[in-house]
């Protein structure tokens, strides 16, 4: 997608969190008496594993960050976005591959904007060092914050490549199953050309991990994009995936499909790549809601990442809660919930991280004004943080489930960290505060012990900040999900 300018009681220090505990101010004030929800936590039920949370910076929206001239600024931008402490914590970055000879309006530029002729004649290939503002930002994330996925996903083949001999307005691959060109098959030269660009990065220090070839396939628009079905599709995989490996690359980085715009054509796509036997060579399933939502978790052996989502029609909002708008905080926090519990998602991916304010809707996490050096933060950012500074990659979702509560129930999920830390997420759509008391086992009944919890909330006043949470002595840790809000208990490995 793309629209241009015409989402304490506690060890000191554990994980580099503030060890001082805030007052739960205006957590249900006012309240005599609270209902009591008890969060039962299993260990040994497990479901799918977490790969991250994330957002996009292309389209040049990441030039916002790299040309920013006020570098206090854009320090403060990059801890907002990868910070675990300050910010979001994100741990996926997704950047796009040009396929357009230039860089006018947001464009994003080829690494190949010249045909040198036909589909196996040399390449000529044309490195900016750029690319869009994009690599610095993934030099920065991966250096300075750790962060270990970076999503390379091409909008299209450069236009030569082509049935329509453009990378705007749709068109397919020339080569795939039902698309034949007088220029001949160009499947292997596009294969070569996305892991070009993968060797490009990593010279420059930055492994790209994950490789998506298409965008929202099933979409055609003025900006780049290019068509495909999962025949097509699954056709192209047994191209590049064999060209990864000859260049080295299948143990860094695999391929992805198919980012469509909506989770009903990805279904589609996903059943006949597997019917071509193709399914074994991903990395992930990748796929947008735009069109139609998801309806329960994909058929997938693959992990399945939600690898754009926003909202692209309210306009600008940093609220927290504002009677549940689509661009609202809480709103957002929900939303990664049901992706997640109710769809088996171990990605999530925001479609930008920043943008411009025009048009000023909420496709942006962040909105920055380059001519004054300012920028503006959407609650979205903070219901993203309670999920993704605490449930790392590589966590697994564990069983959770919640009881009592009187009507003031709580939306609960659990993850087991690789390192053993342990993230309970409580959600409250009530406009009331609740107690809650979690309770940790290992299978079988029996308790867990936490060592030590901290316990972090986001909600109208804010924003992944720290809130009391205790341990009592037979292991149960009691604390407070304040009304509207999202709250994270984050603890210290179990004794079992």
């Amino acid at each position: 997608m793309r629209f241009t300018n015409t989402v304490l009681t506690t060890a000191a220090a554990l994980h580099g969190a503030t060890a001082a505990a805030t007052p739960d101010a205006g957590a249900g004030a006012g309240l005599e008496t609270r209902q009591s929800n008890t969060i039962a936590v299993d260990l040994s039920k497990t479901y799918q594993r977490m790969d991250g949370f994330g957002f996009s910076l292309a389209f040049q929206r990441a030039n916002l960050i790299t040309n920013m001239s006020d570098k206090t600024k854009q320090r403060e931008l990059l801890d907002l976005l990868f910070n675990r402490t300050t910010g979001a914590g994100f741990s996926i970055l997704r950047n796009g591959i040009g396929s357009t000879p230039n860089s006018d309006s947001d464009y994003m530029n080829t690494i190949a904007p010249t045909n040198p002729g036909g589909p196996k004649a040399e390449p000529k290939y044309q490195w900016d060092g750029k690319d869009s503002g994009q690599l610095w930002v993934s030099q920065q994330a991966v250096n300075s914050y750790g962060v270990k996925t970076i999503y390379a996903n091409a909008w299209s083949a450069p236009g030569y490549m082509k049935t329509n001999n453009r990378d705007t307005n749709g068109g397919s691959l020339c080569g795939v199953p039902g698309a034949s060109c007088s220029s001949g098959d160009w499947r292997q030269a596009y294969a070569n050309y996305l892991v070009a660009y993968v060797k490009f990065y990593g010279a420059a220090g930055v492994n790209v991990t994950h490789l998506g070839f298409l965008n929202e396939p099933d979409y055609s628009s003025s900006y780049a994009s290019m068509q495909a079905n999962g025949n097509q599709a699954a056709d192209f995989i047994k191209v590049l995936h064999p060209t990864l490996e000859a260049a080295g690359l299948a143990s860094q980085v695999g391929v992805t499909c198919c980012d469509s715009m909506s989770w009903s054509n990805q279904v589609g796509m996903v059943n006949q790549i597997r019917s071509s036997g193709a399914e074994g060579l991903l990395k992930a399933v990748t796929s947008h809601t735009y069109t139609s939502g998801a309806g329960g978790p994909m058929n997938s052996r693959a992990p399945v990442w939600m690898s754009e989502q926003c909202d692209l029609n309210g306009q600008w909002s940093t609220a927290w809660y504002s009677n549940g708008g689509a661009g609202d905080g809480l709103t957002w926090a929900n939303n990664i919930y049901s992706a997640v519990v109710s769809n088996n998602i171990s990605g999530f991916v925001y479609w930008e991280g920043v943008q411009w304010p025009n048009p000023n809707t909420n496709e942006k996490l962040i909105r920055v004004d380059n001519t004054t050096n300012t920028y503006q933060v959407a609650k979205r950012l903070w219901a993203f943080a309670n999920w993704s500074r605490y449930v790392r990659p590589g966590a697994v979702r564990v069983g959770a489930s919640s009881s009592g509560g009187g009507g003031n129930g709580v939306r609960t999920a659990a993850f087991r960290n690789e390192d053993g830390t342990v993230a309970v997420i409580a959600i409250s759509s009530s406009a009331s505060a609740a107690n809650v008391n979690v309770k940790i086992s290992s299978g079988g009944g029996a308790a867990a012990k936490p060592v030590a919890v901290q316990a972090f909330v986001s909600d109208n006043t804010r924003d992944c900040a720290s809130t009391p949470a205790s341990v009592a002595d037979d292991g149960t840790i009691s604390g407070s999900v304040a009304g509207r809000s999202i709250t994270t208990f984050f603890i210290l490995p179990a004794a079992e």
